[in-house]
């Protein structure tokens, strides 16, 4: 299995992205039916004495399935303890399931686990997993020995490998010396060693600062999916994030499937598109008329942190019935510095999401 990568000339530089072997794949990418997964339960030193034989088990997951389909990205969304990181480790043959059976590229994740190594590797968020007194490419070079990737092979891909994450100019310097998201990509590229068609990621941005991390989610959708035509899994905890980026969404809550779909359908039907606008014209009667006219709905009058006067309304449908108030604010001459989608926190979209899953009315679809 080999690495390619395709030169694309963007004014005056030329900047290599990376493309996953072209051999024959199954589609889907990856197929879950019925993934369970349990641990023991975590016991003191005194009941652990007292009761030496107990087999009390916690279930993570709880009958997972899902599909997830070549070259898309796909967002596993929940908070913590939703069972996100365990079922990763168990698509990448790190955890044995208890019962049902998954397949990535083609491969059973139980009786071909060396096969699913070969073509998919899971990329962590922690950042002591590389060596900070050796510098970038003196830590790829030790990942590619243990790849077992000869010393002309391994050159390559370790060039290769730092310029599509854009660390080509930082390679020769310690590690120590990286700031967080130069670290993530750094451990990004370590992944991109093994040629995988499937890279899962579990919570990559959770360190970074806003700019790093919007940076680090656009490379990864038009580098490595758009362009490159990989399959990513991205798990994370930050609806937006999921939303803005994946092609897909599963929201994970207690181990379940509480809703599987488009990432614009769900943050449409459960996200209500609230959005804020911040004008010195808080009760001009163009905002009533729209109310009144359904075009928008719930309309709250408050101060933000710095005490500006703000509007706050839900807008039914997609960005152009935004465009739409907006066009109207400006043609009845309504004063707006900004306007803005309201992202909702991540613990009241999952309680939506679930109230609706149990009240049969959130449809789960592949």
């Amino acid at each position: 299995m080999t690495v390619t990568y395709v030169p694309r000339v963007a004014s005056r530089e030329i900047r290599r992205i990376y493309v996953p072997p072209a051999e024959p794949q199954t589609a889907p990418s990856v197929r879950i039916r019925n993934l369970t997964k349990s641990f023991p339960t975590r016991r003191t030193p005194l009941e652990t004495i007292l009761h030496p034989f107990s087999r009390e088990r916690v279930t993570v997951l709880k009958g997972i399935s899902l599909d997830v389909r070549d070259g898309e990205m796909f967002g596993i969304l929940g908070l913590n303890g939703a069972g996100k990181t365990t079922l990763l480790k168990t698509l990448a043959t790190l955890l044995v399931p208890d019962g049902g059976n998954a397949d990535v590229g083609g491969h059973d994740i139980c009786e071909s686990a060396q096969a699913v190594r070969e073509v998919a590797a899971m990329v962590s968020a922690e950042e002591r997993s590389l060596n900070w007194r050796l510098s970038g490419t003196e830590n790829l070079r030790l990942f590619a020995g243990l790849h077992r990737l000869g010393r002309k092979e391994a050159a390559v891909r370790i060039d290769d490998a730092l310029m599509a994450v854009g660390l080509s100019d930082a390679g020769s310097k310690l590690v120590g010396a990286y700031s967080s998201g130069m670290r993530q990509r750094l451990i990004l590229a370590r992944a991109l060693l093994a040629a995988p068609r499937l890279l899962m990621l579990d919570e990559p941005t959770r360190s970074l600062d806003p700019v790093t991390a919007h940076e680090f989610r656009r490379m990864l959708r038009e580098d490595i999916v758009d362009r490159g035509g990989a399959t990513v899994i991205l798990a994370t905890h930050n609806a937006e994030e999921a939303f803005s980026y994946c092609d897909r969404v599963a929201v994970l809550h207690h181990g379940r499937v509480a809703a599987l779909g488009s990432s614009s359908e769900l943050a449409a039907r459960f996200g209500e598109n609230r959005y804020r606008v911040w004008t010195p014209m808080p009760y001009h009667p163009a905002f009533e008329t729209m109310l009144g006219g359904g075009l928008i709905s719930t309309l709250e009058r408050r101060e933000d942190a710095n005490g500006n006067d703000t509007v706050e309304c839900v807008i039914a449908g997609d960005e152009n019935a935004a465009a739409e108030v907006l066009r109207r604010l400006v043609e009845e001459h309504v004063s707006v510095s900004r306007f803005e989608r309201e992202s909702l926190p991540l613990s009241t979209l999952i309680a939506r999401i679930v109230a609706a899953h149990d009240s049969g009315r959130e449809t789960i679809h592949a």
